[in-house]
């Protein structure tokens, strides 16, 4: 096998052209950018994923490990309960609540289009999709009723000590809050469970704005759609998509 001489045997042209090699390698590695194919936007594709009870991309299941043991050191019990959601996933979630609110409760579809995105997104258009965003709660406290409710991040209610530990650390983390409580913004309702992260999310939100939002929802099923006009959509996209955090966008 041919030896390879060491780097001070080279001349100091070669011995930078070798070094200049080894940072191009080194920032492939550690400067990849995230995926941006349309099926990964939009929930459909296989993602690399990590985690057993919910899942993250790699990257951002990583981050979170190490802001999670952060905040146990502190005596916060931080726990995710919801990461990555398939398109498929996020339409069950949809056609249910479509169903129950047309049927059941008599809504006009319309109507119930509206009740829908007070919280739950189109499939196609969620976040989770992504699996760079995920919700937390903390695990170390006894609660009844729901757990994603913005009351319980109050600060006296039962997450109120790991919101404020989160608006304090989450961000040297890569973590920002998405679904701010601003009075002036709209869209999807205060959030306080709902963080993203930023790294990578923020380029594939740019990515996913270059879709055409009315071919995402051809042929898919989703309840309701015919009754989504182009004004609708638009609005849905400057409100629910766009109106979120600045440090986000």
């Amino acid at each position: 096998m041919k030896k390879i001489a060491p780097l001070f045997c080279y001349s100091k042209y070669q011995r930078l052209i070798v070094c200049l090699a080894a940072f191009v390698l080194w920032s492939c590695h550690h400067n990849a950018q995230p995926s941006t194919s349309t099926s990964h936007l939009l929930g459909k594709g296989n993602l690399e994923l990590a985690g057993t009870t919910f899942q993250l991309q790699k990257e951002v299941y990583e981050a979170y490990l190490k802001m999670k043991s952060a905040a146990e050191e502190d005596g916060i019990e931080l726990l995710g309960v919801s990461g990555y959601r398939s398109f498929e996933r996020q339409k069950q979630i949809w056609n249910r609540k479509y169903t129950q609110f047309t049927q059941v409760e008599g809504l006009t579809p319309e109507k119930a289009i509206d009740k829908i995105i007070t919280y739950s997104t189109i499939p196609g258009t969620s976040r989770h999709h992504w699996g760079t965003d995920l919700d937390v709660i903390d695990n170390g406290v006894s609660v009844t009723g729901s757990l994603l409710d913005p009351k319980k991040y109050e600060e006296k209610g039962p997450f109120g000590a790991l919101k404020k530990w989160m608006d304090e650390h989450a961000n040297a983390f890569g973590f920002y809050l998405v679904y701010t409580q601003n009075p002036s913004r709209k869209g999807f309702y205060y959030e306080p469970w709902h963080y993203t992260y930023r790294p990578l999310s923020q380029p594939m939100l740019k990515e996913y704005m270059k879709l055409h939002f009315r071919e995402i929802f051809k042929n898919e099923n989703v309840l309701g759609y015919e009754y989504m006009s182009d004004a609708f959509i638009e609005k849905y996209i400057q409100e629910n998509i766009l109106d979120i955090n600045p440090l986000v966008k």
